[in-house]
């Protein structure tokens, strides 16, 4: 079987190209027998030199076209077809729901649908983007894979897509969220300023909630990662050292940063909506995430309550281990061996 499989988010830097990246590289360490064509598109960039492809049926191969000229072509005038940069495939499988043309098998993977929710916190110009592409998988696609229940459920009611299409498969948290040395920990708080005792949150578009979030944490130093950017590898440390992580946001697909902060032993508050009571188990503490106070009346107990901090702990280290890539991987190889098979 031939694979064939764009990688082009991880060029970019985002949690999609942290899905892509971590299933691509699982893929080809337990993958020997199949052929895997990898391909991606940027004009400047390349691929990170910590992409791992030690596997002698993986070719890689990059277009020399911004994603700018290939979005039209593919999403609006659907031409041309991928074939004709990297030869025949069996499978083609997207991770950003781009739906170039091909004979193949097609798999796209659906991280959310906030563009269809919550569409006035988008640039019109995105949303017709999202938009465009999203009728070339409603029209040509042959399976789609979910990251969560949420997921699921948003496609069936918002692209009417028949439930059978859809499979759920979860994303998972890297090797480098752990616990980290209270040596590394204390060189993070002095890069950053940090007091002794911080909560952290996460900036972004407007159904992160930040402002009710800023509100519930009056009268705690809260740190929002994304103001300013935060390098990847600095994350662990800043989950390790927080009381605990404040992630009250309106509406995920998944929710990777609750995985990535129990998996440091930071304790976790997050919402009841969405995504996030599925990913976050019996090992958070859920809220309402337009009830300010309710946010904070769960911050001060799991900052007051000496043994509920430390349940949650213990309970965050057990769900993680719900979750990896190497099962990721292996759920989305039976997905394409099923479409081959179609």
């Amino acid at each position: 079987m031939k694979i064939g499989i764009d990688i082009s988010q991880i060029v970019y830097g985002t949690g999609v190209s942290t899905y892509t990246k971590n299933l691509v590289e699982n893929l080809l360490r337990i993958d020997k027998k199949n052929e895997y064509k990898l391909f991606f598109s940027s004009l400047r960039q390349n691929l990170p030199n910590d992409f791992k492809t030690e596997n002698k049926k993986a070719q890689i191969k990059k277009f020399p076209f911004p994603p700018t000229i290939l979005e039209p072509l593919w999403n609006k005038w659907h031409w041309p077809s991928v074939e004709k940069f990297i030869g025949p495939f069996d499978i083609f499988h997207s991770s950003d729901w781009t739906q170039p043309p091909t004979k193949a098998k097609k798999i796209t993977t659906i991280h959310d649908l906030a563009v269809l929710r919550y569409p006035k916190t988008f640039p019109q110009k995105i949303v017709d983007v999202q938009q465009r592409r999203l009728e070339w998988v409603k029209k040509e696609i042959d399976m789609i894979i979910a990251v969560s229940q949420a997921t699921k459920k948003d496609i069936v009611e918002l692209l009417s897509i028949p439930e059978e299409k859809i499979q759920v498969i979860y994303e998972a948290v890297g090797e480098d969220f752990q616990p980290q040395p209270l040596a590394k920990v204390e060189k993070i708080k002095k890069k950053y300023q940090l007091k002794e005792d911080y909560l952290l949150a996460f900036s972004g578009p407007a159904r992160k909630n930040l402002e009710r979030i800023k509100k519930a944490c009056q009268g705690f130093n809260l740190f929002i990662i994304g103001e300013p950017y935060i390098p990847q590898e600095d994350l662990p440390s800043l989950y390790s050292g927080a009381q605990c992580l404040v992630y009250a946001s309106l509406y995920e697909g998944f929710g990777l940063p609750v995985l990535e902060a129990m998996a440091c032993g930071c304790p976790v508050l997050t919402s009841n909506v969405s995504s996030l009571p599925e990913v976050t188990g019996q090992a958070g503490l859920l809220v309402d995430p337009l009830d300010v106070e309710e946010i904070a009346r769960g911050i001060n107990e799991i900052t007051n309550n000496k043994e509920k901090r430390e349940e949650l702990i213990k309970k965050g280290f057990a769900q993680v281990k719900k979750f990896s890539w190497d099962k990721t991987a292996r759920e989305t190889l039976k997905i394409y061996e099923a479409a081959a098979k179609r």
